[in-house]
């Protein structure tokens, strides 16, 4: 990966500062000053031997830590959730419609008749009850409502949104993949205000440690965050995903893996090409080798496989001969197992995003690719009791970050929100301790170390708080590798510095 290029235009450049009294994270624990220059560590001395140079912070020995990624997240939707109805506390659909009932109710005396109400965060896989488009529709009051899955491959539309986009006389108003992926993306909202809300986004994710995201939106990102970046957005490092739609327009315009955008303060960086090949475990998408209980004989019984073989591979090639890595959405046993055939057949670089299902065989292929596993431990939590009833005996082979580690896999932890939070310290948590709400833990064996995840959570696995390195760092009121996986979850942040300057502090 290209190194971001640091210039005199970049945030923070000519910044002299100095941290006092902290302690390096991983290190003895003894009293530091870290000296920053023009957006570097320029030195580490001990604490107090220096003098005031520029900028004076007293850390009165917080832990220092590299600023935290997460390598997963689609930022749009974040953006738009946060102002959406809330689903994730429903349990049944019913309940869903008892909260919809109550938004729709108090929206009707504001919003225009046109307008689309949205709400998202809903898992339909573990509804005691069916969905019931009737009593959707009564609840509605004849206005659209649309409501977002909280995995994204799956929506369920009243009729009256069922019929604007194209879908009217579906019996229930649940559609799936493409077909939900069709509808997010024709919900249209206005893009200055959107980028307002993302700098929210942004803002909220640099109070967690975070100085960087991997964006895979579904858009063409780099106009969005040059777009953004320009409009004074600089509070994350971003690296951009290309969906197979646009891959010729990124050939054309010779874009490659770590090329960093010009007049976006160096902060924003085209990533990898990203392609869906199977769908979602709450879906009963993710391509598998059993078949869904209840689906024998269909279709669709073993999930989807929405990218055939020879087509995933043509397009790894060509983004590979174009200088784009690749990073391969599956999820399913099958899935994963068809996208490191398609790295093994084309000598293509990246990642394999989700890897939640695994063959015993195909564990040690990640590190015998090269192909990075991009996981997110907090799926495990939210999904446990999903996978114990559509993978039964087989969730052994589920979420299996030690093994991959044992194998000498690379392992990079995402949220892939706003399927779960834009929060490092939440994905560390479920990496370490396997469970959450007081739950034992899930497949405890498969824990990964407290240090193991920070590197996980990191630009690199090798980043560190070291002289000559960028000065992207997250400043902590407690040391991580001493803390129990509930004080991760909670881990107070006191100050996010990028480029040297800080975009979060409450010190």
């Amino acid at each position: 990966m290209t190194e971001f290029r640091l210039s005199a235009t970049s945030p923070g450049s000519g910044i002299r500062s100095t941290l006092r009294n902290a302690r390096v994270v991983g290190s003895d624990g003894s009293g530091v000053d870290i000296v920053i220059e023009d957006a570097r560590i320029a030195d580490i001395r001990p604490a107090g031997s220096t003098a005031q140079e520029g900028e004076l912070t007293e850390l009165d020995g917080r832990w220092v830590l590299p600023g935290l990624w997460d390598h997963h997240v689609h930022f749009t939707q974040v953006a738009l959730a946060s102002r959406r109805l809330d689903l994730t506390a429903s349990d049944s659909a019913a309940s869903v419609l008892d909260l919809v009932s109550g938004y729709v109710a108090a929206a009707l005396p504001t919003v225009r008749p046109d307008d689309i109400l949205v709400g998202s965060g809903f898992r339909d896989a573990l509804w005691p009850d069916a969905a019931e488009l009737e009593a959707f529709d009564r609840i509605s009051h004849g206005r659209r409502v649309v409501l977002i899955g909280a995995d994204l491959h799956c929506v369920w539309l009243n009729s009256a949104a069922l019929a604007q986009f194209g879908h009217a006389g579906h019996p229930t108003g649940l559609l799936r993949e493409e077909d939900a992926f069709a509808v997010s993306q024709g919900l249209g909202a206005d893009d200055l205000v959107v980028d307002g809300w993302a700098r929210d986004t942004a803002a909220a994710a640099a109070a967690r440690g975070v100085v960087g995201v991997v964006d895979f939106e579904m858009a063409w990102n780099l106009e969005v965050w040059k777009r953004r970046a320009q409009a004074g957005a600089t509070a994350l490092r971003v690296r951009f995903g290309i969906y197979p739609g646009d891959l010729d327009r990124a050939l054309t315009e010779r874009l490659a893996t770590g090329q960093v955008v010009p007049h976006t303060h160096g902060l924003v960086e085209v990533g990898s090409l990203k392609v869906i090949t199977d769908g979602s475990l709450n879906t009963r998408t993710a391509y598998c080798d059993d078949h869904y209980d209840g689906l024998a004989g269909q279709s669709d019984a073993h999930g989807v496989l929405t990218v055939p073989e020879a087509e995933l591979t043509e397009l790894m090639r060509r983004a590979t001969a174009g200088g784009l890595s690749s990073a391969i959405h599956a999820i399913g046993d099958r899935a994963n197992s068809l996208a490191l055939d398609a790295f093994a057949a084309t000598g293509a670089t990246g990642s394999i995003e989700h890897a939640q299902l695994l063959r015993d065989t195909d564990v040690a292929r990640f590190a015998e690719l090269g192909v990075t596993a991009s996981v997110q431990p907090e799926h495990a939590m939210d999904d446990r009791d999903a996978a114990e009833k559509l993978w039964p005996g087989r969730t052994r082979r589920a979420f299996v970050l030690r093994a991959l580690l044992d194998h000498g896999a690379t392992i990079a932890l995402g949220s892939d929100a706003p399927v779960a939070p834009l929060d490092p310290w939440v994905a560390i948590s479920a990496a370490v301790g396997r469970s959450r709400d007081d739950r034992a833990p899930w497949h405890p064996e498969q824990s990964i170390g407290v240090a193991e995840a920070l590197a996980a959570t990191t630009r690199t696995p090798n980043e560190a708080v070291a002289a000559g390195r960028v000065a992207d760092l997250a400043i902590v009121d407690r040391n991580p590798l001493t803390s129990t996986p509930e004080e991760l979850r909670r881990m107070p942040v006191a100050a996010t510095i990028l480029n040297g300057r800080f975009t979060h502090s409450v010190l």
